[in-house]
């Protein structure tokens, strides 16, 4: 459907159901109500996410978008598991509705708005800026780093037109921290294995990993996606977890890419979740010797 399943009550006379013919239908279920005024053709727990996002757009009235952690799962900057849906709109909102957490803005333009399957959406610039608002400094890393990835390149220009249009706003601040100290892209982390390793690394005072990057060895063979790569140093970091490495094919064809790599002259170093998670003191003396010196109090 064009709304995702869902739709308004001033929208239900186009689609031929007046006033009477919808009672009806909501009084013997082919009709359900999803918030004041919205309502779908299958009950709430079957529509989807967009189905859930675009009844929570149509409730909060015109001018109304997604936003925030909402709008970044719909660009695709990350899935947050953040359990409401984050709306903006451009007045006071007098009414709640369930599951949907209403933000007020008096900056937010047409040029701010894009649609998303159908979804009206703040823009991938505008969703940073509200997301620092409201996500840890890591998180906002993260989601540079996505959003580099999913625009190639990220529009830097358009992040810095938020940050002038929004001077006063704390997230206005830490998106120009990002901007100022992060290589964005750099550390574009696939999933909690890598962050729980990056979360190890960085305190030791050695660079940033290459996270994810692809390696193409002479000997012909295909090229080499690692998770963590120091060039400079020829150092590979592997955080393997039982999802993807506990089969038989996955343990063969682990052996024989680091039998390549070793070959070619890199260290590879694996580590697991346990270990990051339980043992991490087993993995920073090593790190710090392979990549460079730390002060002790990083070591502690």
């Amino acid at each position: 459907m064009a709304q995702n399943g869902v739709f308004g009550l001033d929208q239900m006379g186009a689609l031929g159901m007046a006033g009477a013919m919808a009672r009806a239908r909501l009084a013997v279920g082919r009709l359900h109500r999803i918030h004041h005024t919205v309502y779908s053709l299958v009950p709430k727990e079957l529509l989807t996410r967009d189905g859930l996002y675009m009844a929570a757009v149509i409730a909060c009235g015109n001018g109304a978008v997604l936003s925030h952690r909402s709008a970044a799962a719909l660009h695709g900057l990350r899935d947050w598991g953040y359990t409401k849906i984050e709306v903006t709109v451009p007045r006071r909102s007098a009414r709640r509705h369930d599951g949907v957490k209403v933000h007020r803005s008096t900056t937010l333009t047409d040029k701010d708005v894009t649609g998303v399957n159908r979804i009206p959406a703040t823009t991938i610039p505008r969703t940073l800026l509200d997301l620092a608002d409201v996500v840890t400094h890591r998180q906002l890393e993260r989601a540079f780093d996505q959003a580099e990835i999913i625009q190639a390149p990220l529009d830097i220009l358009a992040v810095l037109d938020q940050i002038a249009r929004n001077p006063t706003r704390a997230g206005a601040k830490q998106c120009r921290i990002v901007l100022e100290t992060h290589y964005i892209g750099k550390t574009a982390t696939a999933n909690e294995n890598e962050e729980a390793l990056l979360a190890i690394t960085r305190p030791l005072g050695i660079p940033d990993p290459e996270c994810n990057a692809y390696i193409v060895l002479d000997d012909g063979g295909p090229a080499i996606k690692a998770d963590f790569v120091w060039h400079d140093r020829g150092v590979i970091v592997e955080a393997d977890s039982d999802r993807w490495h506990n089969t038989h094919q996955r343990f063969e064809l682990d052996r024989v890419r680091d039998q390549r790599l070793i070959a070619a002259g890199w260290k590879v170093i694996r580590t697991t979740w346990r270990q990051m998670k339980h043992r991490p003191h087993e993995l920073r003396p090593l790190l710090i010797k392979l990549l460079g010196p730390a002060s002790q109090a990083a070591l502690g």
